[in-house]
């Protein structure tokens, strides 16, 4: 498995305080707004002296009251194209020696890892073209990204860009991380392939066959942990939108040996279909209780 070189995090690097859940009142946009650009500010020029943090500042908020979360994310990248260096590599190695610390099981940072999204977007936006990166093919330096930014956040909208632009090298590279250490790059693998997930944008490929990203899950299904398992789980249920043939299939193979796990698995996999009645379904279900 390809070894990411470490990433040492600024003792000074922060993230803004936030809510375990949404207030009254307020919106998941509130999480992107001043203190977030601030902090992101800060971060950066803590690792690159030559940011004008100031400059950023006011390209970043000018407009972005505006925007829901997404597009706020989407705008806060455009904004640090323009301040960071040209070239993309360059550009994400100063994002990436800006990160705080990995998070672990035991954090509780409620929705503060959102802050991580422009750097999702600045990955899915400026890292597929070699035009970005002096003509050299970006594909190791973003994957890199993503590995790091999963491990704070999530990958798993910046990812598929590159599931659709380069099918087979990230499937691969998947693969690999489903062997990972960190349950949150092994959820990832899981997540970031799903054909219809929520938030992000579909995979046409995978919404007509899914069957490429199916080793994923077959090496996914028995995950020790409950948080990689559910992906796995929720992408047999997209896949149950538009093959629910091939979704039953797998979940009646999965049954053979079955552990309580992986019957939770099947169960949670099926569980929209059964409750429109299909009869496979239901009988899938009641074979996994």
């Amino acid at each position: 498995m390809k070894k990411h070189p470490e990433i040492i995090a600024h003792p000074e690097a922060r993230i803004p305080s936030a809510p375990r859940s949404i207030q009254k009142g307020s919106s998941l946009g509130d999480l992107l707004a001043r203190e977030a650009v601030e902090c992101l500010a800060h971060n950066i020029a803590l690792v690159h002296p030559k940011f004008d943090g100031g400059a950023f500042c006011k390209t970043a908020m000018d407009g972005l009251d505006a925007h829901a979360i997404l597009q706020r994310g989407h705008h806060l990248a455009k904004a640090l194209r323009v301040y960071l260096p040209a070239r993309y590599s360059e550009a994400v190695e100063v994002l990436l020696r800006s990160l705080t610390r990995p998070l672990t099981p035991t954090d509780e940072t409620g929705l503060a890892a959102f802050f991580y999204l422009p750097h999702v977007s600045f990955v899915a936006t400026f890292g597929l073209d070699a035009e970005h990166n002096g003509g050299s093919d970006p594909f190791e330096v973003s994957m890199r990204a993503q590995y790091e930014l999963t491990r704070r956040f999530t990958a798993e909208f910046s990812m598929r860009p590159y599931l659709i632009r380069w099918p087979d090298r990230t499937l691969a590279r998947l693969m690999e991380w489903t062997r990972d250490p960190d349950p949150n790059v092994r959820r990832l693998c899981s997540e970031g392939a799903r054909p219809r997930l929520p938030w992000a944008m579909r995979i046409p490929a995978f919404v007509k066959d899914p069957r490429p990203a199916l080793p994923i899950l077959e090496a996914l299904k028995d995950d020790p942990e409950l948080y990689v398992r559910r992906s796995v789980a929720n992408h047999i249920g997209d896949i149950a939108k538009d093959h629910p043939a091939l979704a039953f299939e797998i979940c009646e193979r999965w049954l053979n040996g079955a552990s309580a796990e992986r019957k939770w698995v099947i169960r949670h996999a099926v569980r929209h279909p059964a409750k429109k009645g299909v009869k496979a379904a239901l009988r899938l279900r009641k074979l996994a209780a």
